[in-house]
């Protein structure tokens, strides 16, 4: 972990403007997907061990939906679009245009919705990090998953070792037109070593 300790004020700035092009880049494509105005900000960035991301998600016991996806190209590793429950029912109201479905679980066109949503902020978040690292990235087809916070990190984190533990985290705001309401998420890229390198590499190289 000494590369994570050892970044500057200056390179982290550079990641959290990666993530600010990524998010500016995702709120386009929603915005046009829905015909509705969709802000989505960046208020924080950081670089966390694997067992500090449980704090950033909630309680074990809570109920998340989580968009897991691959990441393939010249760096690999994962990536999890995570949105407690309340938020994803709130994001599916406002893009659906629609009072949600009765119960607790989300019905097929709230799935399709959040699976969706994931998928372009993820490829957004992806596209941003591709164009500053001038490497590819290719995110695969997204996986969701509706469970217990806990579940749904141990789904993320399979055959994730211990010397894996460096993860990404990008806390995302929403904001939709013609709503007051600011819905939150996070985005975390959990890169295999190799590519953990190279990424810190690429920032001290193009800061």
């Amino acid at each position: 972990m000494t590369d994570l300790r050892s970044l500057t004020d200056l390179e982290r700035d550079a990641l959290r403007e990666v993530a600010n092009i990524g998010a500016g880049h995702a709120a386009t494509a929603l915005s046009q997907m829905t015909s509705r105005k969709i802000m989505i900000s960046v208020p924080e960035v950081s670089i966390r061990r694997l067992e500090e991301v449980a704090e950033l998600v909630g309680p074990a016991d809570s109920v998340i939906a989580g968009v897991l996806m691959h990441v393939m190209g010249d760096l690999t590793g994962r990536t999890l679009v995570v949105l407690g429950q309340d938020s994803a029912h709130a994001l599916c109201e406002l893009l659906l245009r629609r009072p949600r479905s009765a119960g607790a679980a989300f019905d097929p066109m709230e799935q399709s919705t959040i699976k969706e949503t994931g998928n372009i902020l993820c490829s957004a978040y992806m596209n941003a990090l591709s164009d500053f690292l001038g490497m590819m990235l290719v995110p695969s087809v997204p996986a969701l998953v509706v469970d217990l916070a806990g579940a749904v990190l141990t789904t993320a984190y399979l055959n994730f070792g211990h010397d894996r533990d460096a993860v990404f985290c990008v806390e995302t705001r929403f904001r939709i037109e013609g709503s007051d309401q600011a819905l939150t998420g996070q985005f975390l890229l959990m890169p295999d070593p190799p590519s953990l390198k190279a990424i810190f590499d690429a920032i001290r190289i193009r800061r």
